[in-house]
């Protein structure tokens, strides 16, 4: 790809990863209540891995599930075909503390749609929200509270997570331009 600029290799993914469970065990002291979602398509494979990893850091089962947003979203007019992935709770999410995992932050529109999912199915103690990339641009007052890397953007760029999971060679994360 010509104009793709790569910001994070395998290897930074992983150590971004890793750095956000980490940090969500620092912040976590209780970690009982503390549960990942991934949000459908991106955080998916992420929320697997950070749950991976906090499971390794806290030597205990940790809860995952994963939240489509398609019918929460504000732009069904803009989205022709709605591609919707399932939802998938098995846990009461009401008294927990939720960390929605992302891939990129970007309007956070899509967050504004998890967070009405999920409050759907409970009502969390907490939500925090974990993103590997975080590019700028917000539409809507939301903050991550774990980022994996910073990567201000123009609004014509896109950042695309590539990752094993989903068919591609190696992880990475590239910065594309038009």
């Amino acid at each position: 790809m010509a104009n793709a600029k790569q910001i994070l290799n395998a290897n930074g993914v992983g150590l971004a990863l890793d750095r956000i469970a980490h940090q969500i065990a620092e912040r976590n002291e209780n970690s009982e209540l503390v549960v990942i979602v991934g949000i459908q398509r991106g955080g998916i494979h992420l929320a697997d891995r950070v749950r991976d990893a906090l499971q390794k850091i806290w030597k205990r089962s940790v809860p995952l599930g994963q939240v489509d947003v398609s019918m929460h979203r504000d732009d069904h007019a803009q989205r022709l075909l709605q591609n919707i992935q399932p939802t998938s709770i098995p846990f009461d999410p009401t008294g927990k503390i939720v960390v929605l995992v992302d891939d990129v932050l970007f309007s956070g529109r899509t967050v504004r749609a998890a967070l009405d999912a999920l409050t759907d199915l409970g009502r969390p103690k907490a939500i925090q929200l974990a993103v590997l990339v975080d590019r700028g641009n917000r539409e809507l007052p939301i903050k991550a509270d774990f980022v994996g890397k910073e990567v201000p953007t123009a609004l014509e760029e896109r950042v695309e997570v590539r990752l094993r999971e989903n068919g591609a060679e190696a992880d990475g994360v590239h910065l594309v331009r038009p």
